[in-house]
């Protein structure tokens, strides 16, 4: 097969089986000198595999995979490497206790004389020129444990560049930066983009993908569904093929009536937050929207009971509720789904059983006495009324999607009683179909009496699903809209504020 077109690789009629399930059936996909390829699909649409495949972490059962013409038959990680390819996953592979230098150059050191001692000089200034390429200030002496998410990201991509990948796949890159570390990475695409560098870029976020990528295969179901140049296709359309239903249904919003009010919080202050009031009324899902450091996290810490609250008072069914921990939060019958469900609201090695019984264990019982039966049951339950997919209750949440462990952490909360819910960013990392189910689950905890605190930095989705919106800027509300008279422009102008 010669190299035409600039095609740097080409991935044709790609197989593979897992048992009960068939993960790629005849996909095939071709990525060309300095392009960003996206790859979307939902969780289980067969992204994760593919790439395994292309790392040779898996090995397909059928099909042929090109680079820059030659057939190659990757059979293991090593071959990858040497083919150029690099993969730069969710969970980054920084070694935290070494040097930016070292985990640049871990493994391939650069040596002098017979002896061959470690150039160490030479290797950092290598590291100081590669980092200087992507326009970044980053000092090659650095530990790597010190640094952020970002940076850490930063250096795979420099070891990357350092072992002449020609072909780097970028999994869910921006899953955990910030606006401004989002805008960085994007400038060292471009920068790659203009070494010809080619890449493969796989994110939940559409929003991103128009702003940075330049073609788009969609995967459903294991099977490729459509090719889309960027230019030539719209939000609409892409949630059309991945999820195989149109974008009009993405948002299920139900007219709930509203009933009494709830909570009341009147002047409250703590760290990150000052003089905050508002009121929340049975069945009504309340959206709080800001931006990076509005102080959204620091109420919903507040009223959690994570974050002391220093003047200020929170009434719950008329009555003074001094919330003083997340203890004393569930017992007034709030629950958080917090912002990072698998640091904070998980056990991740325990199963769905324990996780959604953890909140409320004392009402099954006491240490070796925790009547098991019911304790099943009571997931069970949860599972089925919540829509948990999973082979049992016993299964490790940890083997979860990112859509079934939040709908976990919800049933806690659920079984613990909560009629406050706070959901702090509930549709981040989980794809788009997941999303339509969380949507649709938080309507009908509406119907059913909860009320929902909802802070969100999707503008669609908040417009959507809030019935009403509350802006916040520098740990102050700034704005309320009814969602009939809530606009993007008019939300951004009060967040920017």
């Amino acid at each position: 097969m010669s190299n035409s077109n600039g095609i740097v690789l080409k991935m044709e009629n790609i197989t593979k089986t897992f048992p009960g399930v068939r993960a790629l059936d005849n996909v095939s996909i071709d990525l060309h000198k300095g392009e960003v390829l996206g790859i979307l699909g939902e969780n289980g649409a067969g992204k994760s595999t593919l790439i395994k495949i292309l790392a040779g972490n898996y090995i397909k059962d059928s099909g042929h995979i090109y680079i820059d013409g030659k057939e190659l038959d990757i059979k293991g990680p090593a071959e990858a490497m040497v083919s150029g390819i690099r993969v730069i996953y969710q969970e980054l592979n920084t070694i935290d206790n070494l040097t930016v230098t070292e985990n640049i150059f871990v493994g391939e050191q650069i040596v002098k004389g017979p002896l061959k001692i470690v150039d160490w000089k030479a290797m950092t200034e290598q590291a100081r020129a590669l980092l200087d390429t992507l326009s970044v200030k980053l000092d090659p002496d650095a530990i790597v444990g010190d640094l952020s998410v970002s940076q850490k990201q930063v250096v795979e991509i420099a070891k990357a560049i350092s072992k002449e990948a020609k072909i780097m796949v970028m999994d869910e890159p921006t899953a955990a930066l910030s606006e401004e570390e989002i805008k960085s990475l994007f400038n060292i695409i471009k920068t790659l983009k203009k070494r010809g560098v080619s890449i493969i870029y796989i994110s939940h976020r559409l929003k991103e993908v128009f702003e940075i990528v330049d073609r788009v295969i969609v995967l459903r179901d294991g099977k490729k569904v459509g090719v889309q140049k960027i230019q030539e296709t719209d939000h609409g359309k892409l949630v059309a093929l991945m999820v195989g239903r149109d974008i009009k249904d993405m948002y299920p919003k139900k007219e709930v009536e509203i009933g009494d009010m709830v909570m009341d919080v009147k002047n409250l202050s703590a760290d990150g937050i000052d003089s905050i009031s508002f009121e929340l009324k049975k069945g009504e899902i309340l959206g709080i929207f800001g931006l990076l450091g509005s102080g959204r996290t620091s109420l919903v810490k507040a009223l959690f009971g994570a974050n002391k609250i220093k003047s200020g008072q929170i009434f719950i069914n008329g009555k003074r509720a001094v919330i003083k921990d997340p203890s004393t939060a569930r017992d007034k019958r709030v629950g958080l789904v917090p912002l990072d469900r698998k640091a904070e609201g998980l056990a991740l090695i325990m199963g769905v059983k324990e996780n959604i019984t953890l909140a409320n264990i004392k009402d099954l019982g006491k240490s070796f006495l925790i009547n098991r039966k019911k304790e099943k049951q009571r997931a069970e339950k949860w599972v089925d009324e919540v829509g948990i997919r999973t082979p049992s209750v016993d299964q490790e949440v940890n083997s979860l999607s990112g859509g079934n462990q939040q709908k976990v952490v919800l049933a806690k909360w659920l079984e613990s009683g909560s009629q406050i819910i706070i959901l702090n960013e509930p549709t981040r990392g989980i794809d788009v179909g997941a999303k339509i189910e969380i949507y649709r689950l938080i309507e009908d905890l509406c119907e059913k009496g909860s009320s929902i605190i909802m802070i969100s930095s999707e503008l669609p989705e908040i417009l959507s699903i809030a019935d009403r919106i509350i802006t916040m800027n520098k740990g102050r509300f700034t704005g309320q809209y009814l969602r009939k008279e809530a606009s993007e422009e008019k939300l951004l102008q009060k967040a920017c504020l």
